[in-house]
Protein backbone atom coordinates (compact mmCIF):
# COMPACT_ATOMS: atom_id res chain seq x y z
CA UNK A 1 0.00 0.00 0.00
CA UNK A 2 1.52 3.54 -0.41
CA UNK A 3 2.39 5.66 2.22
CA UNK A 4 -0.44 8.16 3.45
CA UNK A 5 1.43 10.46 2.61
CA UNK A 6 0.31 10.05 -0.89
CA UNK A 7 -3.12 11.27 -1.12
CA UNK A 8 -3.52 11.92 -4.84
CA UNK A 9 -3.62 10.50 -8.06
CA UNK A 10 -3.65 12.38 -11.04
CA UNK A 11 -3.85 10.81 -14.82
CA UNK A 12 -3.80 12.33 -17.99
CA UNK A 13 -6.42 11.23 -20.02
CA UNK A 14 -5.48 10.45 -23.78
CA UNK A 15 -2.97 7.28 -23.76
CA UNK A 16 -3.12 6.99 -19.76
CA UNK A 17 -6.21 6.24 -18.25
CA UNK A 18 -7.93 5.61 -21.21
CA UNK A 19 -7.18 4.24 -24.75
CA UNK A 20 -8.83 6.53 -27.04
CA UNK A 21 -6.83 5.84 -30.04
CA UNK A 22 -9.25 3.47 -31.30
CA UNK A 23 -11.64 6.49 -31.78
CA UNK A 24 -10.16 8.84 -33.10
CA UNK A 25 -7.81 6.60 -35.53
CA UNK A 26 -11.40 5.63 -36.44
CA UNK A 27 -12.54 9.78 -36.79
CA UNK A 28 -9.60 10.48 -38.99
CA UNK A 29 -10.54 7.21 -41.43
CA UNK A 30 -13.51 8.19 -41.38
CA UNK A 31 -12.74 11.95 -42.52
CA UNK A 32 -9.98 10.82 -44.78
CA UNK A 33 -12.99 8.51 -46.90
CA UNK A 34 -15.06 11.71 -46.93
CA UNK A 35 -11.90 13.40 -49.09
CA UNK A 36 -11.24 10.17 -51.23
CA UNK A 37 -8.86 8.83 -49.59
CA UNK A 38 -8.04 5.46 -48.76
CA UNK A 39 -7.57 4.48 -45.21
CA UNK A 40 -4.38 4.82 -42.93
CA UNK A 41 -3.14 1.67 -40.78
CA UNK A 42 -3.78 1.89 -36.97
CA UNK A 43 0.08 1.76 -36.11
CA UNK A 44 0.59 4.78 -38.20
CA UNK A 45 -1.93 6.33 -36.27
CA UNK A 46 -1.81 5.67 -32.56
CA UNK A 47 1.76 7.08 -31.67
CA UNK A 48 0.69 10.15 -31.88
CA UNK A 49 -2.62 10.65 -30.39
CA UNK A 50 -2.17 12.36 -26.98
CA UNK A 51 -0.67 15.63 -29.53
CA UNK A 52 -4.92 15.67 -30.29
CA UNK A 53 -6.45 16.77 -33.84
CA UNK A 54 -2.92 18.90 -35.29
CA UNK A 55 -1.35 15.29 -35.35
CA UNK A 56 -3.91 13.87 -36.73
CA UNK A 57 -4.59 16.40 -39.44
CA UNK A 58 -0.33 16.35 -39.93
CA UNK A 59 -0.68 12.31 -40.44
CA UNK A 60 -3.72 12.16 -42.41
CA UNK A 61 -3.92 15.13 -45.07
CA UNK A 62 -0.13 16.59 -44.50
CA UNK A 63 -1.69 19.95 -43.74
CA UNK A 64 -0.50 22.02 -40.23
CA UNK A 65 -2.13 25.15 -38.62
CA UNK A 66 -0.49 27.40 -40.99
CA UNK A 67 -2.46 25.73 -44.29
CA UNK A 68 -5.50 27.89 -45.22
CA UNK A 69 -7.65 25.12 -44.89
CA UNK A 70 -6.59 23.93 -41.09
CA UNK A 71 -9.44 25.27 -39.37
CA UNK A 72 -11.88 23.72 -41.51
CA UNK A 73 -10.30 20.49 -41.33
CA UNK A 74 -10.06 20.74 -38.16
CA UNK A 75 -13.41 21.63 -37.72
CA UNK A 76 -14.86 18.41 -39.35
CA UNK A 77 -12.09 16.18 -37.72
CA UNK A 78 -13.05 17.14 -34.20
CA UNK A 79 -17.23 16.47 -35.12
CA UNK A 80 -16.79 13.37 -36.69
CA UNK A 81 -14.57 12.50 -33.50
CA UNK A 82 -17.14 13.66 -31.19
CA UNK A 83 -19.52 11.48 -32.92
CA UNK A 84 -17.60 8.50 -32.26
CA UNK A 85 -16.18 9.42 -29.30
CA UNK A 86 -16.77 5.80 -27.02
CA UNK A 87 -17.18 3.57 -29.80
CA UNK A 88 -13.68 1.02 -28.78
CA UNK A 89 -12.46 3.60 -26.54
CA UNK A 90 -12.20 1.92 -22.83
CA UNK A 91 -9.40 1.93 -19.89
CA UNK A 92 -6.25 0.52 -20.22
CA UNK A 93 -5.94 -2.89 -19.29
CA UNK A 94 -5.86 -3.09 -14.95
CA UNK A 95 -6.45 0.65 -14.54
CA UNK A 96 -10.17 -0.05 -13.18
CA UNK A 97 -8.64 -2.49 -10.66
CA UNK A 98 -6.19 0.35 -10.00
CA UNK A 99 -9.17 3.22 -9.47
CA UNK A 100 -10.67 0.73 -7.21
CA UNK A 101 -7.44 0.21 -4.91
CA UNK A 102 -7.18 3.61 -4.48
CA UNK A 103 -11.03 4.18 -3.16
CA UNK A 104 -10.62 1.51 -0.74
CA UNK A 105 -7.46 3.48 0.46
CA UNK A 106 -8.81 6.40 0.56
CA UNK A 107 -6.68 8.31 -2.02
CA UNK A 108 -8.13 10.53 -4.37
CA UNK A 109 -7.82 10.55 -8.22
CA UNK A 110 -8.78 12.83 -10.80
CA UNK A 111 -7.86 13.86 -14.45
CA UNK A 112 -6.24 16.98 -16.38
CA UNK A 113 -5.90 16.65 -20.06
CA UNK A 114 -5.04 19.07 -22.82
CA UNK A 115 -8.64 17.49 -24.39
CA UNK A 116 -10.89 20.17 -24.63
CA UNK A 117 -14.26 20.28 -22.16
CA UNK A 118 -16.75 19.94 -24.83
CA UNK A 119 -14.99 16.12 -25.74
CA UNK A 120 -14.05 15.28 -22.24
CA UNK A 121 -16.89 15.37 -20.44
CA UNK A 122 -18.95 12.95 -22.76
CA UNK A 123 -16.39 10.93 -23.03
CA UNK A 124 -16.11 10.60 -19.31
CA UNK A 125 -19.85 10.46 -19.19
CA UNK A 126 -20.13 7.57 -21.59
CA UNK A 127 -17.81 5.36 -19.31
CA UNK A 128 -19.13 6.47 -16.60
CA UNK A 129 -16.20 8.21 -14.80
CA UNK A 130 -17.66 11.71 -14.61
CA UNK A 131 -19.10 11.22 -10.99
CA UNK A 132 -16.35 8.81 -10.32
CA UNK A 133 -13.03 11.43 -10.58
CA UNK A 134 -12.88 14.39 -7.33
CA UNK A 135 -11.42 16.47 -9.99
CA UNK A 136 -11.15 17.02 -13.98
CA UNK A 137 -9.32 19.77 -15.88
CA UNK A 138 -9.60 19.95 -19.60
CA UNK A 139 -7.59 21.75 -21.84
CA UNK A 140 -9.82 24.77 -21.89
CA UNK A 141 -10.83 24.53 -18.35
CA UNK A 142 -7.60 26.85 -17.14
CA UNK A 143 -4.68 28.86 -19.22
CA UNK A 144 -2.19 28.28 -20.03
CA UNK A 145 -2.64 24.44 -20.70
CA UNK A 146 0.54 21.83 -19.92
CA UNK A 147 3.41 22.17 -19.78
CA UNK A 148 2.37 24.71 -17.44
CA UNK A 149 1.82 23.21 -14.40
CA UNK A 150 -1.55 25.72 -13.73
CA UNK A 151 -3.80 22.95 -14.27
CA UNK A 152 -2.28 20.67 -12.23
CA UNK A 153 -2.79 23.48 -9.30
CA UNK A 154 -6.54 24.05 -10.40
CA UNK A 155 -7.40 19.89 -10.22
CA UNK A 156 -5.65 19.73 -6.44
CA UNK A 157 -7.24 22.83 -5.26
CA UNK A 158 -11.12 21.57 -6.74
CA UNK A 159 -9.79 17.88 -4.87
CA UNK A 160 -8.46 19.57 -1.61
CA UNK A 161 -5.45 18.23 -2.02
CA UNK A 162 -1.59 19.67 -1.88
CA UNK A 163 0.69 19.29 -5.08
CA UNK A 164 3.61 17.67 -3.47
CA UNK A 165 1.44 14.56 -1.82
CA UNK A 166 0.46 13.55 -4.97
CA UNK A 167 1.65 11.85 -8.43
CA UNK A 168 0.70 12.63 -12.16
CA UNK A 169 0.81 10.00 -14.54
CA UNK A 170 1.45 10.76 -18.25
CA UNK A 171 2.63 9.53 -21.50
CA UNK A 172 3.87 12.55 -23.05
CA UNK A 173 6.60 14.86 -22.31
CA UNK A 174 4.29 17.94 -21.62
CA UNK A 175 2.56 15.85 -18.72
CA UNK A 176 6.27 15.19 -17.03
CA UNK A 177 7.28 18.71 -17.10
CA UNK A 178 4.17 20.27 -15.34
CA UNK A 179 4.37 17.64 -12.93
CA UNK A 180 7.61 18.00 -12.02
CA UNK A 181 7.11 22.14 -12.34
CA UNK A 182 3.80 21.09 -9.93
CA UNK A 183 6.10 19.40 -7.40
CA UNK A 184 4.57 16.13 -7.81
CA UNK A 185 6.02 12.99 -8.09
CA UNK A 186 5.59 11.88 -12.16
CA UNK A 187 5.15 8.45 -13.83
CA UNK A 188 5.96 7.78 -16.88
CA UNK A 189 3.13 5.75 -18.89
CA UNK A 190 4.80 3.62 -21.25
CA UNK A 191 2.20 2.09 -22.52
CA UNK A 192 0.93 5.16 -24.09
CA UNK A 193 1.20 7.03 -27.29
CA UNK A 194 5.46 7.49 -27.32
CA UNK A 195 6.36 8.51 -31.35
CA UNK A 196 9.18 7.17 -32.30
CA UNK A 197 11.17 10.54 -32.20
CA UNK A 198 10.40 10.86 -28.03
CA UNK A 199 13.65 10.43 -25.95
CA UNK A 200 12.04 9.36 -23.26
CA UNK A 201 15.10 9.27 -21.01
CA UNK A 202 15.84 13.26 -21.01
CA UNK A 203 11.91 13.69 -19.39
CA UNK A 204 13.66 12.46 -16.14
CA UNK A 205 10.01 11.53 -14.64
CA UNK A 206 10.49 9.96 -11.36
CA UNK A 207 9.37 6.25 -12.25
CA UNK A 208 8.58 4.87 -16.04
CA UNK A 209 6.33 1.88 -15.95
CA UNK A 210 5.76 -0.37 -19.25
CA UNK A 211 2.44 -1.45 -18.31
CA UNK A 212 -0.67 -0.19 -16.20
CA UNK A 213 -0.92 -3.30 -14.13
CA UNK A 214 2.47 -2.14 -12.55
CA UNK A 215 0.87 1.10 -10.79
CA UNK A 216 -0.05 -0.20 -7.58
CA UNK A 217 3.05 -2.64 -6.77
CA UNK A 218 5.52 -0.24 -8.48
CA UNK A 219 4.10 2.79 -7.16
CA UNK A 220 4.09 1.52 -3.49
CA UNK A 221 8.05 0.33 -3.96
CA UNK A 222 8.96 3.83 -5.61
CA UNK A 223 7.29 6.25 -2.89
CA UNK A 224 5.72 3.85 -0.57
Amino acid sequence: MMKPTIKGVLFDLDGTLLDTAPDMALALNIQRELHQLAPLPYSEIRPYVSHGAIAMLRIGFGIDTHDTNFNAMREQYLHIYGENIAVRTKLFDGLAEFLHKLKTANIQWGIVTNKPEFLTKPLLNALGLDKEASTVVSGDTIEPRKPNPAPLFAACKEAGLIPTQCIYVGDAERDIAAGRAAGMKTVLAKWGYITPDDDTDRWEADLTLEQPRELMSMLAQKFG
